[in-house]
């Protein structure tokens, strides 16, 4: 029983796994007659926070952090260090956020209250995306996942922009100069070569806290925390950002994102109707999500290739990169994520709606995309040795 549970937790689909279980759980909570225990345990007031807000400014900006560690580890020395590897994945994901964002504006420019969850289907799920993609482990070539991976770190930086720059409150002049302040020397430590993570983690949780009052999101403080880990220590073989994302990496797929999940994704389905199905929010989520991304992200990434600024990566075909494109509107967690702050506090109503979208969107792109992407790859012995070859 250790062995498989140990196998379980090694392969790169069981966060997918836990995310979906987790999502499952709450729905069937959030339908049973646990729902009402389900909110008022997610309203318990911690330090004058709720237990949901702990867990979508506390929890998420932990794995804000390891977003900040993985795209710095790929700008310096993975998959967006090259040009010519960066540019073809960074125009898809240009488009993967653009078009789904206009989808979304068409449906709902009457309503401007509802035009604020505009990047609601702009963003993808690098957990649920990868996880279905390794559903056919050997048959995918490595460059075509390193195109996933490096289309959704872009998307999800871009996600990280949006939020900087428009979701935020009131702001506070004195918390954003404490906030400024703590980034100034985690800069100044990263330069004068500091290879101890303890000052780092300290710095970070004053910033967090600084950047929580100061009406800019708090999870941003994870991604300036994490850009200002060292990639390299004090020796060659030592890195503190590769340490930190390693201890990090389990937390964060197992624990953090499904308790995230779960406390999110809870929609009670006697809120759903014809007349909310046919709300523009949803219609908006879900098509910006299965219609909208895959649009985006293949139209751009045909267009790179017809004008000559980017090539198609080694091994791979068209009809997968448009497989991928379908995978990428699966936009669950940050979507989700992201409906929290455009909707959160201000209209509850129109969060259940969009929520609603995520899922009827993510889990139709992530079933289309599974097959379109198993028809698209070689059968298995065909697969072995294209990757032979790309070796």
């Amino acid at each position: 029983m250790t062995q498989m549970i140990r196998k379980f937790f090694s392969m790169e689909s069981s966060s997918g796994v836990m995310l979906i279980f987790a999502s499952i759980l709450a729905m069937w909570v959030a339908n049973s007659s646990l729902q009402g225990l389900y909110e008022e345990v997610l309203h318990i007031k911690l330090v004058g926070l709720s237990l949901r807000h702990w867990i979508n400014d506390g929890l998420m900006a932990v794995f804000f952090l390891l977003i900040g560690l993985e795209v710095k580890r790929e700008l310096f020395i993975g998959a967006l260090k090259k040009k010519e590897t960066a540019m073809f994945p960074a125009i898809g994901a240009v488009g993967g956020m653009l078009v789904p964002a206009l989808i979304y504006v068409f449906f709902n420019q009457g309503d401007a209250l509802a035009v604020q969850g505009w990047a609601i289907p702009a963003a993808t799920d690098i957990a649920f995306a990868l996880g279905i993609m390794a559903l056919l482990e050997s048959r995918v070539p490595a460059s075509l996942k390193v195109f996933l991976l490096a289309l959704a770190i872009i998307d999800d930086l871009g996600v990280i922009v949006i939020i900087a720059l428009f979701y935020n409150s009131d702001l506070s002049a004195l918390a954003l100069s404490v906030g400024l302040a703590m980034t100034a020397i985690l800069i100044l430590m990263s330069y004068k070569r500091v290879t101890s993570l303890t000052p780092y983690l300290i710095i970070g949780a004053i910033l967090w806290v600084a950047v929580l009052k100061s009406g800019v999101h708090a999870t941003l403080a994870g991604v300036v925390l994490g850009f200002s880990i060292p990639l390299k220590g004090k020796d060659v073989h030592s890195s503190p950002l590769k340490q930190l994302e390693h201890w990090l990496h389990p937390y964060v797929s197992f624990i953090i994102l499904p308790i995230f999940a779960f406390a999110n994704a809870g929609i009670p389905m006697d809120a759903i109707s014809n007349e909310v199905l046919s709300n523009p929010v949803p219609v908006g989520v879900a098509l910006g999500l299965l219609l909208g991304k895959p649009l985006g992200v293949f139209s751009f990434c045909y267009g790179a290739l017809k004008l000559g600024v980017a090539k198609l990566p080694r091994g791979v075909q068209l009809k997968q990169i448009f497989a991928v494109s379908v995978l990428c509107g699966i936009g669950f967690t940050m979507s989700i994520f992201i409906s929290s702050l455009a909707f959160g506090e201000i209209a509850e109503a129109l969060d259940t709606y969009a929520r609603l979208g995520i899922l009827m969107g993510s889990t139709i792109a992530a079933i289309l995309g599974y097959v379109l992407l198993r028809l698209a790859l070689p059968a298995e012995k065909n697969a072995k040795a294209a990757i032979s070859d790309e070796i």
